[in-house]
């Protein structure tokens, strides 16, 4: 699997989360999501985000204002 940090791409210098706490990207089990994605609604490069998610299918944290969740039901109504 490809390591973000080691060629991060062009957006993500400019994502809000980028300046913010990690660990609110990454909450715990049943932590909540609510601050991460009231960052993320306020990012230029929301959908950049999300889009790279979804095509590298990660698997934790919160990617363009969406849980991993969000993200599974969102590729089985595009399938």
């Amino acid at each position: 699997m490809d390591d973000i940090f080691a060629d991060p791409p062009e957006w993500q210098e400019r994502a809000l989360c980028a300046q913010t706490d990690p660990e609110a990207f990454f909450p715990e089990k049943g932590g909540s999501t609510r601050e991460a994605k009231r960052i993320c609604s306020g990012c230029e490069v929301r959908s950049e985000c999300l889009e790279y998610a979804l095509e590298k299918d990660e698997r934790f944290g919160i990617w363009g204002g969406m849980s991993e969740r969000e993200r599974r039901r969102l590729r089985r109504q595009a399938v």
